[in-house]
């Protein structure tokens, strides 16, 4: 090469130098803050970079079961949660009750005990009556009353056999009937002192209710035993809209984790604590659910709004109580987004708003990304 040309090759290169520098030194850093760098490549450990977005690794995420889900902005049905309890139902479930004052007895078998299986008209246990001396006394001098007039109408019965052919077959068939009922009525009177009153079961099912023992002396209408069928259970839950009470499609509820669909039976006219009464029916057995227990009722309405349909585990609580979701970026990188969230059902969220379509939201595994610091 001669010097000629390697003069001009080092001119070249000094030109090519000074405009870089001046192209960098007038460039416009008005665009908006830069997204913060990813670390260096071969970090392994989750971080959290300066504009508040994760970096995950790839192995991090496997290792944390992160699952994701597009995005799909559309019209989705308006939902409301409503407070609901679990009641028996009115045809699959009964109340013991006695009818007077006694003593418990138990039968053969024993007294029942909770959970065990009943059927209808089963023998639960007996009422003795019991009674005061007063009353005993006038009972005891009604059945010496009933014996002596029983006596009297026997004798003329067999009196009145004996002139048979004197005596009108009519006067004679009246007296054994007149002398027949009496013993009938001290039989009744009697049994009434000492037969004890059997209390059955009303319906066939499981006993979810014992006040009793045996030897307990209880009250007329006191509730001792209560029997319900666990595969027919309601759940009524109380609505401050008048609306709801005719515009409910389809309801939920969450039971041990699971999405239990329930069917709705209707509202009733009667105002309960200014609420209206949403009666819902449990199509199915669950063994988790029981009398009395307090659920949270997803209702879903006829009214629509736009939103994207996620799993509720992929809304997480902010710092200020703000709901929010992680958006996966990137292969590694991850962003929290406020957003606005609603039920959809019992194991579904409505995001509002606050995502865009297309992005891909964490469904499993937020909670784990919102504790990297």
């Amino acid at each position: 090469m001669t010097s000629s040309h390697f003069s001009h090759l080092v001119a070249a290169c000094l030109l090519a130098l000074h405009g870089a520098a001046f192209a960098h030194g007038g460039e416009d850093h008005d665009h908006g803050p830069a997204a913060a760098p990813l670390p260096a490549t071969g970090t392994t450990a989750p971080q959290r970079l300066a504009d508040g977005s994760l970096f995950i690794p790839k192995a991090i995420q496997r290792q944390w079961g992160l699952r994701t889900v597009r995005a799909d902005i559309r019209d989705l049905p308006t939902s409301v949660e409503l407070q609901g309890k679990v009641v028996a139902d009115a045809n699959a479930g009964g109340r013991v009750q006695s009818t007077q004052p006694g003593r418990i007895e138990a039968p053969a078998q024993g007294l029942p005990t909770l959970g065990q299986l009943v059927r209808k008209g089963q023998v639960l246990a007996y009422v003795r009556p019991t009674v005061s001396n007063t009353e005993r006394g006038g009972l005891q001098a009604q059945l010496a009353d009933l014996d002596a007039q029983q006596a009297i109408a026997q004798r003329k019965a067999d009196r009145y056999a004996q002139l048979k052919g004197a005596v009108p077959q009519s006067a004679i068939d009246a007296a054994r009937l007149e002398s027949e009922a009496l013993r009938q009525r001290r039989q009744a009177l009697q049994a009434s002192l000492q037969a004890p009153e059997p209390l059955r079961a009303p319906v066939s099912g499981v006993v979810s209710a014992v006040h009793v023992m045996a030897g307990q002396v209880v009250d007329a209408r006191e509730t001792l035993f209560e029997v319900v069928n666990p595969a027919q259970l309601t759940v009524e839950a109380l609505a401050y809209d008048p609306a709801l009470a005719q515009g409910v499609t389809a309801a939920s509820t969450s039971v041990a984790g699971a999405s239990t669909e329930l069917q709705f039976v209707g509202s009733g006219r009667q105002l309960r604590e200014q609420a209206w009464v949403l009666q819902f029916r449990i199509p199915s057995d669950q063994h988790a659910l029981a009398v009395g227990q307090s659920v949270k009722v997803i209702a879903t309405t006829r009214q629509t709004h736009k939103g994207a349909a996620v799993p509720q585990a992929a809304v997480v609580r902010a710092g200020g109580g703000d709901q929010a979701v992680w958006v996966h970026t990137t292969a590694e990188k991850f962003e929290r987004r406020t957003v606005r969230a609603q039920a959809l059902s019992a194991e579904s969220t409505a995001v509002t708003s606050g995502i865009a379509a297309g992005e891909r939201v964490v469904t499993q595994g937020a909670s784990l990304l919102a504790q990297v610091r």
